[in-house]
C-alpha cells in the first residue's frame, strides 16, 4: 500500500477569522412571512417554506446548477487561500464546551443551548471566516416522522430503561440540524508490483494411525507480476464535525447525493447549521485513505488468479476538487442517572443511529430469571 502524502499545509487557515482580509456579511438564516411578518421554516413534507403563524407558503427560490451539476472548487487553491471571495463567508460561531460542536448564532442570539448535548452555550465576540457551502440535501423527513422512527428503535432496544421506552412515546421535541461534510473528486493513476500465486495440488503420503494415506495437498506457485491500474473517485464524503461520535454519523450511511441543491439559506430556515471543525486538508487525509483501500482493492483484482501479493503501489493524484455540503440530521438527547445519551436520525432516510443506556434492574432481574431457568432444567434432568 502506498504511503500518504503528508498534506500541504494551508497559507492562511480557512476556518479561522483574517482581520486583514475583506468581510463578507453575516447571514442570519431568519426569513419573515410576507404576510404576518413571523419566522417561515422549511417543511420537509411540503418541500416549500411555512409560516407557523398563519400558514402561508412560499416556494424556496431555485438556483439551478451549471451543467446540471454543483460546480467543484479546486482543492490546491482552497489550501493556499485563493478561493474566490464569492465562495467564503463569515459568521458567529461559538464552540460548545461540553462537546466542541461548532455552534453558529444568528444576528440577534446571545444564548442558547447545543443541539448536541444540550449544554447551555453564549455567543462570544468572534466571527470565523469559512468555505461557505456549496450544496444541501433539505430535510425529507418531517419532525413526527423521524420521531415515530426513533421510538421504532427504541422500542427494539434490550435492556432499556422503562423511562427510555416513556421518553418515546412521549413524541419530545427534535432538533434539526444541518451536519456539515465535505465530498473529494480525484483522478488517480496507481503503478504496483507484487505476485500472482496459482494453486496446484501434489500426491503426497502421510501416515494415518500407523497406517500409510496417499492425499491431495495444496501448493501456491507464485508468479512476479507488475501493472498499472486507474480510478476517477467522484464524491468520496468526509463528515467535517467533531461534535458526534464519528461511529453512528457513519452508520447513517448512505446518503444520496443525487439529491444534492445548491446551498439556499431558505433551506435552512427552521433548522441549525453547524460550521465544520474537520479543516480541509484533514478532511482529505480521510478520504485519500479511502482511496487507498478501494485502489489496493483493484490492484488484487488486476493481478488475479488465486491469490495476490502486492509488494508496492505508487499513486498519482490530479484533478483533485471539493465540496462542502450540509447533510440532513434529527437529534434528540435523553438524560438518564446524570448522563446525556443522544440519538441522531438520517434526515434523508429515517436510518437511526445513538448511544444508549442499559437498566442494571432489568439485567439483575434477567440473569436472576436465567438462573432459575437452569436450576429447574437442572432439577429435572436429576429427577429423570
Amino acid at each position: 500500500m502506498t504511503d500518504l502524502p503528508p498534506p500541504a499545509p494551508p497559507a492562511a487557515p480557512q476556518d479561522s477569522w483574517d482581520p486583514a482580509g475583506p468581510q463578507s456579511p453575516i447571514e442570519t438564516n431568519r426569513f419573515p412571512c410576507e404576510q404576518c411578518g413571523a419566522d417561515y421554516r422549511f417543511d420537509p413534507k411540503e418541500g416549500r417554506l411555512i409560516c407557523g403563524h398563519c400558514g402561508h407558503g412560499q416556494a424556496v427560490q431555485e438556483a439551478a446548477p451549471q451543467g446540471g451539476a454543483l460546480r467543484e472548487l479546486d482543492f490546491k487553491a482552497a489550501l493556499a487561500a485563493r478561493l474566490p471571495e464569492a465562495e467564503m463567508e463569515v459568521t458567529r460561531v461559538s464552540t460548545c464546551p461540553n462537546c466542541a460542536a461548532q455552534v453558529e448564532f444568528s444576528d440577534e442570539t446571545h444564548a442558547l443551548e447545543c443541539p448536541f448535548c444540550a449544554t447551555p452555550v453564549v455567543a462570544d465576540t468572534g466571527e470565523s471566516r469559512h468555505i461557505k457551502p456549496k450544496g444541501v440535501v433539505p430535510f425529507m423527513l418531517a419532525e413526527p416522522a423521524a420521531q415515530k422512527a426513533m421510538a421504532n428503535w427504541l422500542g427494539s432496544l434490550w435492556f432499556a430503561p422503562n423511562g427510555l421506552q416513556a421518553y418515546a412515546r412521549k413524541g419530545r421535541r427534535m432538533e434539526g440540524i444541518y451536519v456539515p461534510y465535505w465530498t473529494y473528486d480525484a483522478k488517480t493513476k496507481s503503478r504496483y508490483s507484487g505476485a500472482r500465486g496459482t494453486t496446484y495440488y501434489v500426491s503426497e503420503t502421510v501416515m494415518v494411525d500407523g497406517k500409510a494415506e496417499i492425499r491431495r495437498v495444496a501448493k501456491i506457485r507464485w508468479t512476479p507480476v507488475s501493472g498499472r491500474v486507474s480510478r476517477f473517485f467522484d464524491d468520496v464524503l468526509v463528515l467535517a464535525s467533531k461534535s458526534l461520535p464519528k461511529r453512528y454519523t457513519d452508520a447513517l450511511e448512505p446518503w444520496d447525493l443525487s439529491h444534492l441543491a445548491p446551498y439556499q439559506p431558505q433551506f435552512l430556515a427552521g433548522f441549525r447549521a453547524e460550521a465544520y471543525a474537520i479543516p480541509l486538508d484533514e478532511g482529505f487525509n480521510e478520504a485519500r485513505a479511502h482511496m487507498d483501500r478501494v485502489i489496493e482493492r483493484d490492484v488484487r483484482f488486476d493481478i488475479g488468479g488465486d491469490r495476490q501479493r502486492i509488494s508496492n503501489i505508487d499513486t498519482a493524484l490530479s484533478d483533485v476538487t471539493f465540496k462542502h455540503v450540509l447533510l440532513p440530521v434529527w437529534m434528540a438527547a435523553y438524560k438518564y442517572r446524570g448522563k446525556t445519551y443522544r440519538f441522531v436520525i438520517n434526515g434523508q432516510s429515517g436510518r437511526v443511529q445513538g448511544e444508549r443506556p442499559y437498566s442494571s434492574w432489568k439485567i439483575a432481574g434477567a440473569v436472576l430469571l436465567g438462573l432459575a431457568l437452569l436450576g429447574v432444567a437442572a432439577y429435572f434432568g436429576a429427577q429423570s
